[in-house]
């Protein structure tokens, strides 16, 4: 897949599980761990996968979404 997608993370094991499968399915995408970049997009709860589309999926959309690619 060629799309960008975003992994806003901080590491927790969550977040490494996220990574993960998007690493298995090669699925293009960065990481975003700076706090201050985390709080500016309004995020509270990590892990959170952000499409090329936009959508913000948590941790559990984000796994259903992943496996389904």
């Amino acid at each position: 897949m060629n799309e960008q997608h975003v992994l806003y993370t901080t590491g927790c094991p969550k977040c490494k599980i996220l990574e993960k499968k998007l690493n298995d399915k090669k699925v293009n995408f960065t990481t975003i761990s700076d706090r201050d970049e985390l709080v500016a997009a309004h995020i509270t709860s990590v892990p959170v996968l952000k499409k090329p589309d936009g959508d913000m999926l948590d941790y559990f959309a984000a796994v259903k979404y992943v496996n389904s690619l």
